[in-house]
C-alpha cells in the first residue's frame, strides 16, 4: 500500500495540473487528498522500515562490541521505543478520541475529515512499532549476528562486476593471441 500511494498521489497531482492550466477549472480535493494519502503512506512506510529493520543502527559501535553488549543495546533500544510510543499514545488518546468522535474536518472547502483519521492513525501505527519493535527483539534474540561491511551500502552486485571484468580481461587476451592475417 505505501508504494501505490506515491503513484496515486503523483496521479492525482498531474490531474490537478491539467484541470487548473489547462481547462482551467481547478479540482477543491486533490490537495486534501494528497495531504491524506501522503500522511498514510508516512506511517505504513515507518512501520515497514520497523519490520524490515532498516532503521538507523550506529554499525559502527554496535559491530565492534560483544555479543551481550548487543543485547543490551538492543533492549536499551527497544526499551526507548516502548517509552516514547507509550508516551505519545497517552499524550494523544484524548485529543485523537475528540478527534473522532467529533468527526473533525479539514477546515477547507472539500473539507475532508483528516484530523478524524489521522491523529486515531497515529497512535494505531505507534502500537504497532511498538508491537514490532519487541517482536523483532524476541525474534533476533539467538539468531546469528549480522556483520556489516561498507560494501552492503553500495547498490550493485560486486562479484558480479568482478565475473564481467574477468570476462572481457579474457576476450581481450584472446584477442590480442590471435594470429594476425
Amino acid at each position: 500500500m505505501a508504494m501505490i500511494l506515491p503513484a496515486v498521489i503523483v496521479t492525482i497531482m498531474f490531474y490537478e495540473v491539467f484541470m487548473r492550466y489547462v481547462v482551467e477549472e481547478p479540482t477543491l480535493w486533490v490537495n486534501e487528498a494528497s495531504l491524506w494519502m501522503g500522511g498514510m503512506v508516512y506511517l505504513l512506510s515507518g512501520l515497514y522500515a520497523m519490520q524490515q529493520r532498516s532503521h538507523i543502527r550506529i554499525v559502527i559501535l554496535y559491530d565492534v562490541v560483544p555479543r551481550w553488549v548487543r543485547r543490551v543495546f538492543d533492549i536499551i533500544s527497544v526499551f526507548c521505543i516502548i517509552i516514547f510510543c507509550f508516551a505519545v499514545i497517552w499524550g494523544g488518546y484524548g485529543e485523537a478520541i475528540t478527534k473522532l468522535m467529533r468527526w473533525e474536518r479539514f477546515g477547507t472547502a472539500w473539507d475532508p475529515p483528516i484530523p478524524a483519521t489521522m491523529k486515531p492513525l497515529i497512535l494505531l501505527t505507534l502500537f504497532l512499532v511498538t508491537i514490532q519493535a519487541v517482536s523483532n527483539l524476541i525474534y533476533d534474540w539467538n539468531r546469528d549476528p549480522v556483520v556489516h561491511d561498507p560494501s552492503d551500502e553500495v547498490d550493485f552486485d560486486i562479484e558480479e562486476l568482478r565475473r564481467a571484468q574477468a570476462e572481457i580481461d579474457a576476450r581481450l587476451a584472446a584477442k590480442n593471441n590471435a594470429p594476425k592475417v
